[in-house]
C-alpha cells in the first residue's frame, strides 16, 4: 500500500523469555501476512492487483471480489455521511479505495492480535495508529501519540493519550505524500494537515481525509456528529484544536 507498518508489543516481565519471543514472532507474522494479502487485492501500486485491474477497465466492479464490493459499499456510506467530502472516486472517475483500505487492514490486524491473546499493542501504519490495552501491561497507562509539524517533521505539535475512549488516531494531509486529496480548497483557509482521534481507526481515518477535503464546514460536521478529537493545521500555520489535544 506504499506505506510502512510497525507493531509495538510491550514485554511482560512476568512472562517467560523464549515463550514470549515465540508469541511476539507469531503476532508479527500474522499482521505481516494480512497486510500483504490486502495489498495484493487493493493496492494501486501493484499492476497485478484487483484494484489496478479495475482502474484499467479490465474488470467491472460488478464482477469484482466480494471483498472489493464490500469496501466500495462502505466507502459509499461514508460519502453520504460526510456529504461528499469523502469519496471513493478520483476526479477522473477511477475507483480508488486507498482512503479506506488501510484502516480496514489495521482493524483486521487488530482483530487477529486479540484472537492471538495479545491485549496490549500499538499498530502504526503510515502514521495511522490503533492501540489496545496499555504500554505498561496490567496498568491503566495510556499510549501517548504525537503529532508532527507538517512544515518541520522534526517538531512535535501536540500529543494525545490513546485509550478506551479514543483508541485510534489518523492524520491526513500533504506533508508526506504531496497534495493527493481530492476536492480540498485552495485558499488560505485550507488545512495542510488534520489529525483525528476516535474510537475506531476507520472513523478516524475517513474523517481526517474528509476534513482536509471539505475544510471548515466538514470540521464542524465532524465535531458535531462524532465523538472525536481534532487537531487541524491551517496553511498559515495556525492551529485549530479540540480540548483533548495538548501542546
Amino acid at each position: 500500500m506504499g506505506t510502512v507498518i510497525s507493531l509495538t508489543i510491550p514485554v511482560n516481565p512476568a512472562a517467560g523469555g523464549n515463550g514470549q519471543e515465540d508469541e511476539l514472532a507469531a503476532a508479527t507474522a500474522v499482521v505481516e501476512r494480512l497486510f500483504l494479502d490486502l495489498d495484493q487485492t487493493f493496492s494501486l501500486y501493484r499492476a497485478d492487483s484487483e484494484a489496478s485491474t479495475i482502474a484499467r477497465g479490465e474488470l467491472s466492479l460488478r464482477d469484482a471480489s466480494a471483498g472489493m464490493r464490500a469496501r466500495y459499499a462502505e466507502a459509499l456510506g461514508w460519502r453520504l455521511r460526510t456529504e461528499g467530502a469523502f469519496t471513493p472516486e478520483r476526479p477522473d472517475g477511477a475507483l480508488d479505495l486507498s482512503g479506506l483500505v488501510k484502516a480496514f487492514a489495521i482493524q483486521e490486524a487488530a482483530t487477529s492480535l486479540l484472537a492471538l491473546g495479545r491485549p496490549d499493542w500499538c499498530l502504526n501504519a503510515g502514521g495511522d495508529v490503533l492501540v489496545s490495552g496499555s504500554p505498561v501491561p496490567g496498568s491503566n497507562a495510556p499510549w501517548d501519540a504525537g503529532i508532527m509539524d507538517p512544515a518541520d517533521r522534526g517538531i512535535l505539535l501536540a500529543g494525545y493519550p490513546l485509550g478506551p475512549r479514543h483508541a485510534a488516531l489518523a492524520t491526513s494531509g500533504s506533508a508526506e505524500r504531496g497534495d493527493h486529496i481530492w476536492g480540498r480548497p485552495r485558499d488560505s483557509s485550507a488545512f495542510t494537515q488534520v489529525s483525528v482521534a476516535a474510537a475506531d481507526i476507520t472513523t478516524a481515518d475517513v474523517l481526517a481525509t474528509a476534513i482536509v477535503a471539505g475544510g471548515r464546514p466538514m470540521l464542524d460536521r465532524a465535531t458535531d456528529g462524532w465523538d472525536v478529537a481534532v487537531l487541524a493545521v491551517l496553511a498559515d500555520g495556525e492551529l485549530l484544536a479540540t480540548p483533548g489535544f495538548r501542546s
